[in-house]
C-alpha cells in the first residue's frame, strides 16, 4: 500500500466535513443576511461566516480550522445561554450539531492529516475547551425546569365547605360535567394516591363506528360517556348512542339515527363530525319537590320516564328512552325535533350541535355549532327551549335579537349569523339560571360589519332566566373578538370561600388563558379583572377595543420574543426566526392583518372546550393549559380565487364570502411540522381558589406519538380535553398528543400512574361505581381528525386489581 494513498483515505473524512461546514455556513450565511435586514439576530450571518472560514480550512488541510471552529462553538455556547439560560429544551437544539461536530475534529484520526505544514497544539486545546464548556452547560441544564412551580397543597378540605352540585348517587356521572353544575368532582375515594398505580384495564369496547371515507378530515371521538339509570350512555362521532353495563362493557342496546347528507354529495360536507355527549333526563328526580303551595309535585305521566337527549350531525335532536333506546314517541315529531326549523339555509354539516344540551325539570335547551369563516351568510346562534316530554318550542333567545325570546312565528328566520353558543351550558335551578360560554359573530378575523346586538353578546358569559330565557346578565371577555377566542370550555359552578364570605361563583376558562370568576348570581367579579391597553392598528374597514378584560386568576403565556422561537436544528430555528420577524406581533391581541399576524395564544387557546374541574371540598381548581401559536393572514376578497380551495379550518383559505377579506389561519411551524415556539407547550395544574395562587405547574406529556421517532420525551404537549377530580385526592386527564391516560397526585401534581391507549383520547374521562360496588375510571380513545392522533372506537374502564 503506498504512502500517498494511505493518506489520501485519511483526508476523507476532514474533506467531507469541510464540505459540510462550507453547506451549512453558507445556509446560515444566506438565512442570517435575510434574518439580519428584518432586524432579527446577528448571530446565524455571523456564525455562517465562520463555518464557512473553518470549512475551507479543512479543505486546505489547515490546522487553524480547529482554532476557527472552537471560536464559532464557543461564541454559540455564550450566544445561547445569555439567549436562554440553562434552558434545556432551548439550549441543546443550539449547541447540539456544533457539539457533536467539534467532538469528531478532536479525534486523533481526524487531526492527524492536518498536522502537516502548520501544527499547534493550540488549536487543540482551545477546541477541547469549547467542546467542555458546551457539554457542561447542556449537563447543567438538564437540572433545570423553566416555567414549573413546585408547590404543596396543606390541606384536605376548607373548613365549612362542600360539594354542593345537585345531588346524584356517588357513583352516578349523570351529566357532561358530572352535574349541570360543570365541576366535574366525583366524591368517590377507593382510588388514592396510594393505590392509583394498581389500577388495571377491567374491560374494552369498541364501538365499531370508525372514520369512513367519505368522513370529514375532523372526525373525532371527544365523547364523555354518563353513568346513569344502572348504564353508561355512550355516543359516537357518527352520533350512535350505545348502553353499556358498566361492569362489564357488554352492549345492552344501540340506537342509530342513520344520518342524512343532506344533500352532500358525501359526509365532506361537514366541517366536523363529532358528539361530545348525551343528557340524561329522570321525571323521579323532580318527584319530591315542592310545588308553590306546599304539596308535593304531581308525578309526570310519560311514556318515557327516563329520557336520553341525542343531537345529531344532521341537525335533529331526538328523545330516547333511556331504559330501550326506542325513540320516545310523545317528543315532537314521532320522538324527533327538527333543528332546521327558522334557521334559512345552510351547507350541509355547516349548523349543527356538536355538545350535549341541557335539561331542567321541565326545558331541554340546545344552542349549535356554526362553521367558522365561510360567508357572512350563516345560519343564526339561536339557543332553543323546549318542553322536555312533548318537544314543544318554550321559548328562544337569539343574540342578534336578544329581547324578543317568544317562540318564533311560522315562516319567519332567526337573525343570520348571530354569534352562537357550541359548547356546554351550565344550570343553576336554584337561581333559575343557565350560563352561555359565547362565541363570536363569524367571520372571526373580520368585524367591520358586526353589529351592536352581536357585539354586545359575544365572546363571554351570558346568564339567562330558565323560565323564560330572558337575559339576566351578561359579562364579556374579549371586546370586538377578532383571534376567535370563542368562549370553549362548560362553565363551572361551585361555592367559593372569599373574604366576604361564601359566594355562588360561576368560573369560566378561557382561551387567551384568562379564568374569570364571578358571582354567578348577578355577575360582579370576585376575582379582580382589569382592563389592560391592547396593540391597535386594524385593517380598513375594521376596528379594535383600545383595551381587553384579563382576569387576575389566569395562565396567559408571556409575550412571545424573536429568542423564544425553536426548531431541533439551528436551520428550521432560523427559519422560525424569520417567520417569527416577517409576521407583525406586537404582543397579545396583535389585530389581523394583510401582512400576517401572530395569534398567541392560539385559536385553540389556552384551554378549549375541555374547562376545567374543581373540588369544592379543597377550593381547588385542576387545569391543563396549554400553549399553540398561530398565524392568520388576511386575503383581499378578489385574491380569494387565486389561494385554492378551503380544506379545512385550518387549511387553505377561509372564504369569508361576504366579507372584504378571507384569511389563512394556521399554526406557527418548522419547516419540520413542529411548533415554531420553545417547548413546553402543555401543563397540568393547580390553583388555590381562595387565593388565586397557583399551587404547581408541571410540564405534561411526551411527544412518542408526534414525532418522527416515537421517543418518550417529555416535553409537555398540548392537550385537547377536560379533566376531573375526585374526593380521593386523585385528578385523571387523557386529552394529550400522546396516548394516555394519567392521573396525578391533586395535591402537589406529581403524576402516579399512566395507562397506554390504543388511540388518542382527546375526551374528558369520567369516574362511576359498578354494580359490584368498585370505582372504575372510564375513557373514550378514537383519536382526533385535525390534530392527527391515531384514531379507533374504543372505550376502555380501569379499575383497581384485586
Amino acid at each position: 500500500m503506498s504512502t500517498d494513498g494511505a493518506l489520501s483515505r485519511s483526508r476523507l473524512l476532514p474533506t467531507l466535513l469541510g464540505i459540510l461546514l462550507l453547506l451549512m455556513g453558507l445556509a446560515l450565511l444566506a438565512g442570517g443576511i435575510k434574518l439580519s435586514m428584518l432586524g432579527g439576530s446577528l448571530y446565524y450571518l455571523l456564525a455562517g461566516i465562520g463555518l464557512m472560514v473553518a470549512g475551507g480550512l479543512l479543505l486546505a488541510d489547515r490546522y487553524a480550522a480547529l482554532s476557527v471552529y472552537a471560536v464559532v462553538l464557543f461564541a454559540s455556547t455564550v450566544w445561547a445561554l445569555w439567549e436562554v439560560g440553562l434552558d434545556w429544551w432551548q439550549l441543546v437544539p443550539r449547541l447540539a450539531l456544533l457539539f457533536t461536530l467539534g467532538i469528531v475534529m478532536l479525534l486523533p484520526w481526524f487531526r492527524r492529516p492536518l498536522r502537516r505544514g502548520d501544527f499547534n497544539p493550540v488549536g487543540t486545546g482551545v477546541l477541547s475547551a469549547a467542546v467542555v464548556i458546551a457539554g457542561v452547560a447542556a449537563l447543567a441544564s438538564l437540572f433545570t425546569n423553566p416555567g414549573e412551580i413546585k408547590g404543596q397543597l396543606d390541606r384536605d378540605a376548607v373548613p365549612g365547605m362542600s360539594n354542593t352540585a345537585p345531588a346524584m348517587p356517588d357513583g352516578d356521572w349523570n351529566s357532561y360535567g358530572r352535574s349541570a353544575h360543570g365541576d366535574r368532582y366525583s366524591p368517590l375515594a377507593q382510588i388514592t394516591p396510594q393505590n392509583v398505580s394498581k389500577l388495571v384495564p377491567a374491560w374494552t369496547f369498541r364501538t365499531g363506528d370508525l372514520p369512513g371515507p367519505n368522513d370529514p378530515g375532523e372526525t373525532t371521538a371527544e365523547n364523555t360517556p354518563l353513568k346513569a339509570n344502572g348504564m353508561l350512555y355512550v355516543c359516537t362521532p357518527h352520533s350512535q348512542v350505545i348502553a353499556l353495563d358498566p361492569d362489564t362493557g357488554k352492549e345492552i342496546w344501540r340506537f342509530d339515527p342513520k344520518l342524512s347528507t343532506q344533500n352532500a354529495a358525501n359526509f365532506k360536507g361537514w366541517a366536523h363530525m363529532t358528539c361530545r355527549g348525551v343528557t340524561y333526563h329522570d321525571d323521579a328526580a323532580y318527584a319530591t319537590e315542592q310545588s308553590p303551595t306546599g304539596t308535593a309535585n304531581a308525578p309526570v305521566t310519560s311514556v318515557c320516564p327516563r329520557r336520553i337527549f341525542l343531537p345529531t350531525a344532521d341537525t335533529r335532536l331526538i328523545a330516547l328512552n333511556a331504559d330501550t333506546g326506542k325513540m320516545c314517541e310523545d317528543f315532537g315529531n314521532g320522538g324527533q325535533v327538527d333543528l332546521t326549523a327558522n334557521i334559512g339555509g345552510f351547507t350541509p354539516g355547516g349548523y349543527y350541535s356538536t355538545s350535549p344540551p341541557a335539561v331542567t325539570k321541565d326545558l331541554v335547551v340546545i344552542g349549535g355549532h356554526v362553521t367558522d369563516n365561510v360567508s357572512t351568510d350563516e345560519p343564526s346562534g339561536v339557543i332553543r327551549a323546549f318542553d322536555v316530554h312533548t318537544g314543544k318550542l318554550v321559548w328562544n333567545w337569539d343574540s342578534g335579537n336578544p329581547d324578543d325570546t317568544t317562540p318564533i312565528a311560522e315562516g319567519k328566520v332567526y337573525t343570520r349569523n348571530s354569534p352562537n353558543m357550541w359548547s356546554m351550558f351550565a344550570v343553576d335551578e336554584k337561581l333559575g339560571m343557565l350560563y352561555l360560554p359565547m362565541g363570536n359573530q363569524t367571520p372571526d378575523q373580520f368585524g367591520g360589519a358586526r353589529t351592536p346586538e352581536s357585539e354586545l353578546h359575544s365572546a363571554g358569559l351570558t346568564a339567562l332566566d330558565i323560565a323564560t330565557g330572558k337575559v339576566r346578565w351578561h359579562f364579556q371577555f374579549t371586546h370586538h373578538d377578532l383571534w376567535d377566542m370563542d368562549v370553549g370550555g362548560q362553565p363551572t359552578l361551585m361555592d367559593l370561600k372569599t373574604a366576604d364570605g361564601v359566594k355562588p361563583a360561576v368560573l369560566a376558562s378561557t382561551k387567551q388563558g384568562s379564568i374569570y370568576v364571578l358571582d354567578r348570581s348577578n355577575g360582579q367579579p370576585i376575582v379582580p379583572i382589569n382592563e389592560i391597553p391592547v396593540p391597535q392598528g386594524a385593517v380598513e374597514g375594521d376596528h379594535t377595543s383600545p383595551t381587553q378584560p384579563m382576569s387576575d386568576l389566569n395562565f396567559v403565556p408571556p409575550t412571545l420574543k424573536e429568542r423564544d422561537m425553536w426548531g431541533v436544528t439551528p436551520f428550521d430555528q432560523m427559519l422560525c426566526r424569520i417567520d417569527f420577524k416577517s409576521l407583525r406581533y406586537d404582543g397579545m391581541f396583535t389585530p389581523p392583518s394583510l401582512q400576517g399576524s401572530i395569534v398567541y395564544p392560539g385559536n385553540f387557546g389556552v384551554f378549549d372546550w375541555g374547562g376545567m374541574s374543581v373540588d369544592p371540598v379543597r377550593q381547588i381548581a385542576f387545569v391543563n393549559p396549554s400553549y399553540m401559536a398561530f398565524k392568520s393572514k388576511l386575503i383581499p376578497a378578489a385574491e380569494i380565487a387565486k389561494q385554492g380551495p378551503r380544506v379545512s379550518e385550518t387549511q387553505g383559505v377561509q372564504p369569508n364570502k361576504g366579507a372584504p377579506y378571507g384569511v389563512i389561519l394556521e399554526a406557527l411551524l418548522s419547516p419540520m411540522g413542529l411548533p415554531c415556539q420553545a417547548p413546553a407547550w402543555g401543563y397540568v395544574a393547580a390553583v388555590d381558589l381562595t387565593t388565586h395562587k397557583t399551587i404547581w405547574k408541571h410540564k405534561n406529556g411526551t411527544v412518542r406519538d408526534s414525532s418522527p421517532v416515537p421517543i418518550p420525551l417529555s416535553m409537555g404537549v398540548p392537550s385537547l380535553g377536560g379533566t376531573f377530580t375526585t374526593a380521593g385526592g386523585v385528578a385523571f386527564l387523557s386529552g394529550t398528543l400522546d396516548q394516555y391516560l394519567r392521573a396525578y397526585d391533586v395535591k402537589n401534581g406529581k403524576q402516579l400512574w399512566e395507562g397506554r391507549l390504543p388511540a388518542g383520547a382527546q375526551t374528558t374521562p369520567m369516574t362511576y361505581t359498578g354494580k359490584d360496588g368498585k370505582q372504575y375510571v372510564l375513557v373514550v380513545a378514537g383519536g382526533h381528525g385535525s390534530l392527527g392522533t391515531k384514531q379507533g372506537d374504543y372505550v376502555i374502564a380501569y379499575k383497581l386489581s384485586e
